[in-house]
């Protein structure tokens, strides 16, 4: 499967082998601006403009979870191989690294550092690591 985000606030599924649309996932209220997917395929993760990231269930389309706490938007997203944590780097200069501590609370660490937008973040396989980059020196 493929995965999209638009200017047009929806995360799309595609079907990667015929390019038809599994689902068109509503809920942010701005531009999708990054995605990613679970390694077992079965979460999708959404930063948007609307300082939001989301969390998916591929399976139902429906929505998992909002995450919010960025004074800015949400230019990357990545999540980690077992699922249970989330990295986000905002034009707010920060990092937060997301962590399931259970069902219905998720808590943040809030990473600062960076002087200027955080465009890319990856979380290592193993999941000890988290690494951003940003336009600042």
């Amino acid at each position: 499967r493929v995965v999209s985000g638009g200017n047009d606030a929806l995360v799309k599924i595609w079907e990667g082998d015929t390019g038809d649309e599994v689902w068109s996932l509503k809920g942010h209220s701005h531009a999708v601006h990054a995605v990613a997917i679970s390694e077992d395929g079965a979460r999708i993760v959404s930063g948007s403009f609307d300082n939001t990231v989301k969390i998916w269930d591929v399976v139902t389309g429906e929505e998992v979870r909002t995450l919010s706490g960025h004074a800015g938007h949400v230019l990357s997203v990545a999540i980690s191989a077992d699922g249970r944590s989330v990295v986000s780097g905002s034009r707010d200069n920060t990092v937060k690294i997301w962590e399931a501590g259970s069902a219905e609370r998720w808590q943040a660490v809030t990473l600062r550092g960076h002087q200027s937008a955080v465009w890319c973040v990856a979380v290592s396989a193993d999941g000890t690591r988290v690494v951003s980059g940003s336009a600042d020196n």
